[in-house]
């Protein structure tokens, strides 16, 4: 959870709170403005929870990247080996025909 998602949670919290007093003692104002503390409060929220997921995304991203990087070297070091063998059995085949 990012600060984002906390302080719209407060700020919802704080503004029931508000609006609920508001209204208990008849002050509109007060209610007005705990209505509008709870909207902001949820739109900060709201952005709070769009960053987190961008984040889980990028990550996934980078996860992904870096396990494509290693299967690709995986495959080069693996077609190395498998040319220098080739490599070596040509040559013995070559020592083969031209000693004996």
């Amino acid at each position: 959870m990012n600060k984002d998602q906390v302080a719209g949670k407060v700020k919802q919290a704080v503004g029931k709170v508000e609006r609920s007093v508001g209204e208990g003692v008849g002050n509109e104002k007060l209610a007005d403005k705990g209505v509008v503390n709870q909207t902001k409060g949820a739109v900060q929220e709201t952005w709070g929870n769009a960053k987190d997921a961008a984040n889980q995304i990028q990550e996934s991203h980078k996860e992904a990247a870096s396990e494509k990087a290693a299967r690709k070297r995986e495959s080069v070091s693996q077609s190395v080996d498998d040319t220098k063998e080739k490599a070596k059995v040509k040559i013995e085949e070559f020592k083969e025909r031209h000693t004996a």
